[in-house]
C-alpha cells in the first residue's frame, strides 16, 4: 500500500512539473556532444629566426560565395550548435570578451594591430540608428521614423587573411602561419544602393582567435559525427581564396598595378612562385 502511494505521489509531481524543466532533459540527438568542448589548440612548432631560410608575407581574400567556403557563411542564424564565422567572431568580441578587435584605419590600410577597439566602438560600428521619412496614410505628411541598421552575418561575404609562408630548415618543411583575419562587407550608397567597394570592419589577431575557433563547430558534408571546427579549416587550408597582395618595396596591392584578368594571373604567379620555392629546395 505504501509503495502504491509513493507511485501515485511521484506521478502527480511529474504531471505538475513545469514544462520548462522537462524540456531541459530532452536530448536533441542520440548522444550528448562533448568532443568539441574538450578540444585544445595544437601548439605551433617552435621557431628560431636563425632557422628561417626564406619568408614571404602575402594577403589573400576568401569569398564566401564560393561553394567550398559555404561552411564559413552558413548557418545564417545559429542552429544545432553551429554559427557562421562572423557570428563566432562577433560574439567573442561583444559578449564573451575573449577576442580583441583592431582598427583597420580610416582608409583600411592598417593591418599591423596598432590600435585596439573597445567593445563600444565595435558595437557602434555594427549597430547604428538612422532616420527615415514615411508618408502618413491619413494626413499625407512625411513623418520621421528611427530605424536600427545592424551588420548581420549575411552582410559579411569576404574575409581578408594576412599570412606568412616560410621555410624552416630545422624541420626541413615549407610552412604557413596565419597572422590576422579581417571580415569585410559591401559598402553601398545609402540613397541609391550603388556598390562603393568593400569595407574592412576590423582585424582579429589569429593566434588569439585560435582558442575561440577550436571550440566552434563547422558543418561537414560527408559525416555529421566528424564535426570540424574553424581552427581545422584554417589549419588544414580547407578554403578557397586568391592572393591580393605580397610584400613588396612599394607596399602596394595587386589591384594597384594590375586589372581584370591580369590581376588574377599575377595572383597565380605569386602562388606558383611560393610552390616552386619549396620544390627548388629539394633534389630528386
Amino acid at each position: 500500500m505504501k509503495r502504491l502511494m509513493l507511485i501515485v505521489i511521484a506521478a502527480t509531481m511529474l504531471m505538475a512539473a513545469p514544462k520548462e524543466s522537462l524540456a531541459q532533459d530532452v536530448l536533441d540527438g542520440i548522444y550528448r556532444p562533448e568532443h568539441t568542448l574538450e578540444r585544445r589548440v595544437i601548439p605551433y612548432a617552435p621557431l628560431r629566426e636563425a632557422d628561417i631560410m626564406w619568408l614571404k608575407r602575402v594577403w589573400r581574400r576568401i569569398d564566401l560565395r564560393e561553394k567550398i567556403n559555404h561552411p564559413m557563411y552558413f548557418p545564417e542564424k545559429p542552429a544545432q550548435g553551429r554559427k557562421s564565422l562572423f557570428d563566432v567572431i562577433k560574439d567573442a568580441i561583444l559578449n564573451d570578451g575573449t577576442l580583441t578587435a583592431y582598427d583597420p584605419g580610416a582608409l583600411g590600410d592598417d593591418d599591423m594591430f596598432t590600435k585596439r577597439m573597445t567593445t563600444d566602438e565595435v558595437r557602434s560600428l555594427l549597430v547604428r540608428q538612422d532616420t527615415t521619412y514615411t508618408e502618413d496614410l491619413y494626413t499625407g505628411e512625411m513623418r520621421p521614423e528611427i530605424v536600427t541598421i545592424e551588420v548581420k552575418s549575411t552582410d559579411v561575404k569576404w574575409y581578408e587573411v594576412k599570412e606568412e609562408w616560410f621555410f624552416d630548415r630545422q624541420r626541413s618543411v615549407m610552412d604557413v602561419r596565419t597572422i590576422g583575419i579581417c571580415p569585410m562587407k559591401a559598402n553601398k550608397d545609402d540613397l541609391t544602393g550603388e556598390f562603393r567597394g568593400l569595407q574592412k570592419l576590423f582585424w582579429v589577431y589569429y593566434p588569439e582567435a585560435r582558442y575561440v575557433f577550436v571550440k566552434s563547430e563547422v558543418f561537414n558534408r560527408s559525416n555529421d559525427v566528424e564535426r570540424r571546427t574553424y581552427e581545422d579549416i584554417f589549419w588544414k587550408r580547407q578554403f578557397g581564396s586568391f592572393i591580393t597582395k605580397e610584400s613588396n618595396v612599394y607596399n602596394r596591392a595587386i589591384a594597384q598595378y594590375k586589372k581584370g584578368l591580369d590581376a588574377l594571373l599575377e595572383a597565380e604567379r605569386i602562388k606558383t612562385e611560393i610552390t616552386n620555392m619549396e620544390h627548388d629546395l629539394w633534389s630528386y
